[in-house]
């Protein structure tokens, strides 16, 4: 009788597990509060500012106290190219965490991103993990959180309202009249703010005294002279919204005919988005800031957010969202959930002050284990030459997530499209399909190769995955060079289902690690560019377009050329084009454009069509969302 209950009990938990929503499996957990949390993992009182029940936001001074505490272990979780419907790079984070804390009693931290309101409803839903290895409470976790995004949204808004303002003001007014109204009478006195001041010394002019200026000094100080041609600067708005890739502004008359074409880009992909999650303090945040260059004047030297005087006023808006969100997953491991740039537009990755953190209250012996965007070709690539130079830090292992869905769409299998059923080949025994698919995986585990971090293959295994399949991915990817291969059940099992990986994961940590940049900073652009698109997208060659060859030309002529790359490519394929699945050859890669992010600290190129701000799909996501009025849950999320 006994046998039996342990057994219906089984059955029943399964059907939970199978057929409840991954909102329904969060709520069923009760997460303990935050402040509870806090204490547990070691922070004090005065070093977190509570937010509800669920999150608290985790003050920097803890990095002073903690400064001679040595780092934990330090892990990434990346992936094969994935399908459009992802490959659980998210959820292989969390099940990690939660089995070696909850299960093999290691202090470890999930550090991950906050998703974007685009991708929440338009067409891949939410980013919080799923099923047995998620943070909780989802919902929160998914809208809104602290309000990260939106100080974002405000600080690059100003800025880009900063500019046409100024365009307009210094269209209309004499040098004069500029002056008396930058540079006020205020109470009888007249004096600089300290940003003018700054300002002036930067234009070569030592005085302090407003009344002192030759008129020549009065003309270069009020007059940016920017050209609106040259403005690189956009309005952002965290909506997929494809009617605002490219828009008119300025047509109501008191602008006085100053109408120019702009466009809007999806907030996440701000740099003021990649500052956060690059900076590593509050001063560095509004060194950076003010760096940003948003503009050449009319003799093709760049004009900054700091010569348009609003610094101060973008470090203002950001001066709570550069403190990471405490969270907890669905076991109660502790997460940091901080920025959130796109990996197939901006760098994909969590911010340095998060794994800093979290690296120093795991101490010595513990993991902090970080996600990046999309395949090891685009997130883990700009991690290591983007946010370990940032950073500092070195990673211990590289997880690296796959699935036997997306290889046999890499082996030949038919599209696979969000939305609609997957076909027969993706539900039924098939090991030609996931042997010829491997290439895929064996690439990516060659790209992580050439970085020096041993590898750890997690198969995010799936119920219509065979044995036969899974064994086989195993046998290839140990083949291949990876430390080990491990297949993962954490979305039904939770940290249980993910022990193996960890144990895998504490393995490799031990092992020698030669981390290496792929490319010297010094290089030129276009020879970095060259390095990217040959080793690790495995192109024939690259082609700048004549737009793309004069941006760089200008960068380098202005000093920026010693910057790291941060491609904008999709993520659907090794190459620029999202049908070619397995492992394209012979292609040229074409360089549309080429942006600057000098605040952020990285040359930004446009491969081929890519596109800075999503559009909505036909049935996108919001169809099944809604709000219950009585009890005020939020339904339909997932």
């Amino acid at each position: 009788a006994m046998r039996m209950q342990v057994s219906l009990r089984e059955i029943s938990w399964l059907l939970f597990v199978f057929f409840s929503s991954d909102i329904e499996i969060s709520r069923a957990q009760s997460p303990k509060a935050v402040d509870v949390l806090a204490k547990e993992i070691g922070l004090l009182t005065d070093e977190i500012e509570i937010y509800g029940q669920t999150k608290a936001k985790v003050r920097l001074s803890l990095l002073e106290r903690l400064k001679d505490q040595p780092d934990g272990k330090y892990v990434l979780v990346a992936g094969i190219t994935p399908t459009p419907l992802g490959e659980g790079k998210s959820t292989v984070t969390v099940g990690l965490v939660q089995a070696l804390t909850a299960h093999l009693n290691i202090n470890s931290f999930a550090c991950l991103r906050q998703p974007s309101q685009g991708p929440t409803f338009g067409v891949k839903g939410g980013a919080a993990g799923g099923g047995y290895a998620q943070v909780i409470p989802m919902e929160e976790f998914n809208l809104h959180l602290t309000g990260d995004i939106h100080a974002i949204t405000a600080a690059n808004n100003l800025l880009a309202a900063a500019i046409d303002a100024r365009i307009l003001h210094e269209n209309t007014q004499s040098d004069k009249s500029l002056y008396n109204r930058l540079v006020p009478v205020v109470n009888g006195v007249r004096g600089f703010s300290a940003i003018q001041l700054a300002r002036l010394r930067r234009l070569g002019i030592n005085k302090t005294d407003p009344k002192t200026l030759t008129e020549e000094e009065i003309s270069k100080f009020v007059r940016l002279d920017i050209d609106p041609s040259t403005i690189t600067w956009q309005r952002v708005v965290d909506t997929n919204d494809r009617f605002l890739r490219r828009i008119t502004v300025g047509q109501a008359n008191t602008e006085k005919g100053f109408v120019r074409q702009a466009q809007f880009d999806i907030a996440v992909a701000s740099e003021i988005m990649a500052i956060l999650a690059l900076t590593t303090s509050l001063q560095d945040m509004k060194e950076r800031l003010g760096r940003m260059v948003v503009a050449n004047d009319k003799k093709g030297q760049p004009v900054t957010a700091e010569d348009l005087g609003v610094t101060g006023a973008l470090a203002v808006l950001m001066k709570d969202a550069i403190k990471p969100t405490l969270m907890q997953t669905l076991e109660g491991t502790p997460v940091f959930v901080h920025a959130g740039p796109f990996a197939n537009i901006a760098h994909g990755n969590s911010s340095v002050l998060a794994d800093k953190i979290a690296l120093k209250l795991v101490g010595e012996k513990g993991f902090v284990v970080t996600e990046a965007g999309f395949g090891a070709d685009i997130g883990m690539e700009k991690f290591f030459n983007i946010k370990c130079r940032a950073s500092g830090l070195v990673p211990s292992v590289v997880v690296l997530v796959a699935t036997v869905r997306a290889l046999k769409m890499h082996g030949g299998g038919p599209n696979v499209t969000a939305g609609a059923p997957l076909k027969k080949e993706y539900t039924e025994e098939n090991l030609q399909l996931v042997a010829d698919g491997c290439c895929n995986l064996q690439k990516q585990i060659q790209i992580t190769q050439l970085f020096g971090v041993p590898v750890v293959v997690a198969l995010n295994v799936f119920k219509t995955d065979s044995p036969a399949e899974i064994d086989l991915v195993c046998k290839i990817a140990k083949e291949s060079g990876a430390f080990d291969a491990v297949p993962c059940h954490h979305w039904s099992a939770g940290g249980k289902g993910a022990v193996k990986l960890a144990q895998a994961v504490e393995k490799a940590a031990n092992q020698k690690n030669s981390f290496k940049y792929l490319y010297s900073l010094e290089l030129p652009i276009v020879e970095k560019i060259r390095i990217i698109a040959q080793k690790v997208y495995g192109a024939q060659d690259i082609e700048l377009s004549p737009a793309a060859q004069s941006q760089v030309d200008r960068y380098t002529r202005q000093g920026f050329g010693n910057l790291p790359i941060c491609m904008a490519k999709t993520h659907l394929s090794l190459s620029h084009q999202p049908e070619r699945k397995g492992v394209p050859t012979g292609f040229i890669l074409p360089i549309s454009d080429v942006r600057a992010s000098i605040g952020a600290g990285f040359i930004y190129p446009l491969v081929g069509t890519m596109s800075t701000m999503p559009g909505l799909p036909t049935r996108p996501c919001f169809y099944d969302i809604d709000l219950d009025p009585i009890t005020e849950q939020v339904k339909g999320l997932f």
